[in-house]
């Protein structure tokens, strides 16, 4: 399962060309801010949200599996997980992030147990 936390899934209308940066993050209950950096790298695929100021001055790394939908015309991720499940994340560490196995399994584990399917 925590594999499959790094891809899309086929239904949510990622395109590996497609720039993400500067797109509006909605999750389930509103929402948490602007896609900051992704990567499309298959096995790999995340997106890294600037929060502003609702989390002031966090970002938070969503792995793509809790992607629901990339609204492309309207500039829109949709996230299948609560603003409190996103804010209770572990603080994304540009310098290490998916670097460091401990970190990709300790954001897999908190954002597994919600995912798809379950």
């Amino acid at each position: 399962m925590t594999e499959n936390m790094w891809n899309y899934a086929p239904t949510a209308g990622h395109t590996p060309d497609a720039d993400l940066t500067g797109y509006t993050v909605e999750a389930r209950d509103g929402h948490i801010g602007k896609v900051d950096k992704h990567s499309s790298e298959v096995g790999s695929q995340y997106i890294v949200v600037d929060t502003g100021v609702w989390i002031f001055g966090k970002e938070v790394l969503l792995p793509a599996a809790t992607i629901t939908l990339i609204d492309h015309e309207a500039r829109t991720v949709s996230v299948a997980r609560s603003k409190e499940q996103i804010k209770n994340a572990p603080e994304f560490d540009k310098d290490t992030h998916l670097g460091d196995p401990a970190y990709r399994d300790q954001i897999s584990g908190h954002y597994g147990a919600d995912g798809p399917g379950h």
